[in-house]
């Protein structure tokens, strides 16, 4: 097509509806993952889940479209495109609900997340499967390959449409109700398109009806069952969901449903958390509390922790947050103030420090999660790189999500070798007596050092720092030939991370978190909370 006959095209009603089932077909597959990953994470076999069974609904849908094609009209694509907006509204409205009902189901837990992914995307991504082979029967184009191939051609550019829009456009400025709204919307209006100019009472009817039931579902909000609190602010942003829930005296983030951080509104020096107290282990690590002067934390949340070291030490603290909204929220919700002593940067943890030259004497990193790990993290060219930015006798940090030993213990097994090759001595502290998944602890130290728990427990002693650390000592775990057996675990690296594997006999495990208590609190109320899948304090 040269430039002339593309400023005088003007689609077909075929063209128009195959154009629109490919955004809407995209657009659903992208925001299938923000409204699944809440609820059963976002690790590979939820996605993977969604892609598969959006491709086997869309071939279902050419099947069935493609026999029944040779009856196809305008008007019949317009009844499609109406159901379609029909079960869109259902996936506005009863999302929640059906993620709920669906999760107590008995499957191994890789494949949890299949059945809600059904239920929820299956049928109307079936039925815009119909519209190519519908719109290639009622093409103008000569020959069935020209034919076939300009609606391959148009329902492609569709979803290069729906999947950018989504992603970089309608995500980050709407909720999942608006977006869902303007996909239910947008079919509504093709459909009515496709029957002008002779619109018949009954569709016009029935276009209406869909039209004021999308308006209904996306005002009401989802059908749910808040067991948390009060949702005091609730948004999606370009990299999750975010949500800051108040029960009683505690504030909570939340991102993609699970924990990231809390604070005791009445005593906010209280770690609800109990592991970010193990935050401070490397000040004992340290040759003086003194001489740790730079800190740097790798992941933000709540900022609690930034904050508490900026207010309990006599230190500069530098945070890496990549989500400029988690940080905007922290700011308005968790009392956070950027000061000289305090400074955020809107970066991913390892890309700012390839690009910077500073030496620290503490890096923090708390980015890992239960299920959502960023491998580049994690690697031993990571690591490699993190040992460069600290000072000589600097150390690291880490906060792993995992068993400490048994089964789900592998990632952190793995964790601990690739720190290990880099790092001349790594210690590790378990936050629970159980064996169950929880918050391990990982310190690095970049000189040699040699600190037994007898040395550990004599400097708490003998140090005025203001977080008591006894019980922290207490959950020393030994290094290799004791305890924790790494011989067999793999050292990650960016060329073969395998972490999703490695995470994988976690999924759907117990996961504990200890918590601290008010002083309203009987010290029985200090448990653990199950089934949680990250709490970053």
């Amino acid at each position: 097509m040269d430039g002339r006959s593309l400023v005088s095209y003007r689609p077909t009603k075929p063209e128009i509806a195959v154009f629109v089932s490919g955004i809407t077909s995209m657009g659903l597959e992208i925001l299938a993952v923000r409204i699944v990953a809440p609820q059963f994470g976002s690790h590979i076999y939820t996605v993977g889940g969604i892609l598969t069974v959006f491709l086997i609904a869309l071939s279902l849908g050419y099947w069935q479209g493609g026999k029944r094609a040779a009856g196809a009209t305008d008007r019949q694509m317009g009844w499609i495109m109406l159901a379609t907006a029909v079960y869109v509204a259902v996936v506005v409205y009863a999302s929640d609900l059906l993620l709920a009902q669906t999760s107590t189901l008995a499957l191994p837990p890789r494949y949890a997340s299949l059945p809600a992914v059904v239920a929820l995307f299956g049928p109307p991504t079936y039925l815009l499967g119909f519209i190519s082979p519908y719109a290639a029967e009622l093409s103008s184009k000569q020959g069935t390959g020209e034919a076939s191939g300009h609606v391959y051609a148009l329902g492609t550019i569709g979803s290069i449409v729906g999947s950018a829009g989504t992603t970089f456009v309608l995500i980050p400025a709407l909720t999942i109700e608006e977006i869902g709204l303007i996909f239910g919307l947008l079919l509504v209006a093709t459909a009515v398109g496709l029957t002008l100019p002779s619109v018949s009472r009954k569709s016009v009817v029935a276009s209406v009806f869909v039209a004021l039931l999308l308006v209904v579902a996306a005002g009401s909000g989802p059908v749910a069952f808040d067991y948390r609190g009060d949702v005091v602010h609730e948004t999606g942003t370009p990299h999750q969901q975010l949500e800051i829930v108040d029960d009683g005296d505690v504030r909570t983030m939340y991102l993609d449903g699970s924990r990231h951080s809390a604070i005791d509104l009445e005593n906010p020096d209280r770690h609800v958390f109990a592991y970010t107290k193990y935050f401070h282990l490397p000040m004992l690590m340290a040759a003086d509390e003194d001489d740790v002067e730079r800190v740097l934390f790798v992941g933000g949340g709540g900022y609690t922790g930034p904050q508490d070291f900026e207010e309990r030490y006599d230190v500069t603290v530098d945070v890496v947050e990549i989500d400029t909204e988690v940080t905007a929220a922290a700011e308005e919700y968790f009392g956070l103030e950027t000061t000289d002593e305090l400074d955020v940067h809107a970066a991913d943890g390892r890309q700012f420090l390839q690009s910077t030259d500073e030496p620290y004497d503490l890096i923090v990193l708390d980015a890992y999660k239960h299920d959502q790990v960023p491998f580049h993290l994690t690697t031993v060219e990571f690591m490699e790189l993190v040992s460069d930015r600290l000072s000589d006798d600097g150390i690291l940090h880490a906060n792993v999500v995992s068993s400490p030993s048994g089964a789900g213990s592998e990632f952190y097994h793995a964790q601990y070798r690739t720190m290990e090759t880099v790092f001349p001595d790594v210690y590790s502290f378990r936050t629970s007596d159980s064996s169950a998944v929880q918050n391990v602890q990982l310190v690095a130290t970049n000189d040699e050092t040699g600190f037994t728990q007898a040395d550990l427990a004599e400097r708490n002693d003998a140090r005025t720092l203001e977080v008591d650390l006894e019980e922290a000592v207490d959950n020393y775990m030994a290094g290799p030939g004791s305890e924790l057996e790494t011989d067999d675990a793999p050292v990650l690296r960016d060329d073969r991370g395998g972490v999703d594997g490695l995470l994988d006999p976690m999924l759907g495990q117990r996961y504990v978190i200890e918590e601290t208590y008010s002083q309203n609190e009987s010290a029985s109320a200090a448990g653990s909370v199950p089934l949680e899948p990250i709490a970053r304090g």
